[in-house]
């Protein structure tokens, strides 16, 4: 049940025809009536990586359930600017990189939505459609102002130009000319549509009504059919869209019981996606993008979700693999675009019993692993906490203790690894083969061994992390890690510590 009753949600992203790589990001949470599309801007790796950082912060702090929907919205979108900022001085390949956004926050019979760029929101209500955000673009404002139609817009030689983005410079909350916020009515009977600009400068907003109201009651229909449209009109640009109903969206109420009608409604999804695949295939013979409504997937001891595993062999990309109190003694290996979490932070424990790895992730995109705690048993040593390979992943809020390693990570990627707890383990933090993770707010402390290392190329971004009352500071990176980080002290081999000079 989301904050304003039953919505229906789906969302996709495709690269387009021209551009190989697709820049743009997109992020529901029905639970907490979230809704995120990010339009990346720097260009191959770069745009991506700050798309990536976008989701990821916006979506850490809507998680958490402090202050007006307003004050969360306005920083989470100054912390992935300030990362953002951050991560692009960090390597040449992402300098200058920036996004813009659309955020939405269902809350109370509203909508609070926060802006920055030319992405937008719609609202189709009533048989009409309503452009909510407003564009911050020189062609935009012209838009806004009447000077000159939709139309002329969408064919204007700068209309890809942005004066706002997420990520130029360093911004604080209330900077003024910088998130715009609204809040507008959401009404059961209406839905609205975040996109990017790659739909909306190749379709126009009669054209995305209509797709919406035809497919009332299934929004992913409506996703696929605004990105063929899109695609059709020359597909200059990725293009992602995310449509949310009310459940009175078209006069069709949000999924009841009733046999009889579910097997008509299926019979008609068959019907429809048949038509729909057969016309896209011979205007387009490409793949159709992926749309999917994220759900969450609740696991539970003593029930018949009971095991990680079984729920991420169930779940797909954009799912949430949610694990209530308890232990579980099985190894986790993570799955691309899946988020893994304790539902309560820390309550939630991986006591693993064999001598290998807790947590793995090999050649994994998009996934995230956040709140476990995971503790070695004390009969059969734990290798690995958590081990990273080839893949780009979040690890957040975990404690690790009594591992040989408490946190290892390798090979290509850009994984972050934020506010984790590594403590008493043999070696707390080791980076290798070229990585290059982003590693910030870490507590590692009391490690017996190297508390971080970097070795056989490794590239890794620390910042504000706390390093204390490890055996070995981490001498092959000292200079870089104290102008960035606390390094306190020392232990002895007698297990004291002492403050170092």
């Amino acid at each position: 049940m989301s904050p304003t009753g039953r919505v229906r949600c789906a969302g996709g992203s495709d690269p387009g025809l021209v551009r190989s790589n697709n820049e743009d990001a997109w992020y529901a949470d029905l639970d907490r009536g979230v809704f995120l599309v990010v339009d990346g801007i720097g260009g191959q790796a770069a745009g991506e990586k700050a798309a990536e950082i976008a989701v990821a912060r916006v979506k850490a702090r809507l998680e958490r359930q402090t202050g007006t929907a307003e004050q969360r919205i306005r920083e989470a979108i100054t912390m992935a600017n300030n990362e953002i900022v951050r991560a692009s001085s960090s390597r040449p390949d992402w300098a200058g990189m920036a996004c813009v956004l659309t955020v939405a926050v269902l809350e109370d019979g509203h909508a609070v939505v926060g802006h920055v760029g030319d992405s937008r929101l719609y609202q189709v209500r009533n048989g009409e459609i309503r452009k909510v955000t407003h564009d911050h673009s020189p062609v935009g404002e012209r838009e806004d102002a009447r000077e000159i139609s939709e139309a002329e817009a969408m064919r204007h030689p700068r209309r890809n130009e942005v004066y706002r983005d997420v990520g130029s410079e360093q911004r604080s909350p209330d900077d003024p000319d910088f998130i715009e916020i609204q809040t507008v009515p959401f009404s059961s009977d209406s839905a609205l549509v975040l996109c990017s600009d790659g739909l909306s400068d190749q379709v126009p907003s009669k054209e995305i009504r209509g797709a919406v109201a035809r497919h009332a009651g299934k929004p992913e229909e409506s996703v696929r059919e605004l990105i063929e449209a899109a695609n059709r009109a020359g597909g200059k640009d990725n293009v992602t869209v995310v449509v949310v109903e009310g459940e009175r969206f078209g006069g069709k109420p949000a999924a009841s019981g009733g046999g009889g009608r579910l097997v008509w409604f299926l019979l008609g999804v068959i019907a429809v996606g048949a038509a729909a695949f057969g016309l896209g295939w011979l205007l387009h013979p490409r793949p159709r993008p992926l749309v999917h409504a994220p759900v969450v997937l609740t696991v539970a001891q003593g029930t018949a979700s009971s095991s990680i595993t079984d729920a991420l062999n169930k779940a797909q990309a954009g799912d949430t693999v949610d694990v209530l109190a308890g232990e579980y003694a099985e190894h986790v290996k993570l799955k691309s675009g899946v988020t893994v979490q304790s539902h309560v932070p820390h309550e939630a424990v991986l006591r693993v019993t064999l001598d290998r790895v807790a947590v793995l992730a090999e050649g994994v995109k998009g996934a995230a692993v956040r709140g476990f705690r995971i503790v070695a048993d004390a009969q059969k040593p734990l290798y690995v906490g958590v081990e990273i390979d080839d893949s780009d992943v979040e690890v957040l809020d975990m404690e690790v203790s009594g591992a040989a390693i408490g946190v290892e990570l390798h090979g290509k990627g850009n994984s972050r690894v934020v506010a984790n707890t590594i403590e008493g383990c043999m070696d707390g933090l080791v980076i290798l083969a070229g990585a290059t993770p982003w590693v910030s707010h870490n507590l590692i402390r009391r490690n017996k061994g190297t508390s971080v290392a970097a070795r056989e190329g490794a590239r890794p971004v620390l910042e504000g992390n706390v390093i204390d009352g490890n055996l070995d500071l981490p001498t092959d990176l000292l200079p870089a890690v104290k102008d960035h980080n606390l390094v306190e002290g020392r232990q002895s081999s007698a297990g004291g510590a002492h403050k170092k000079e």
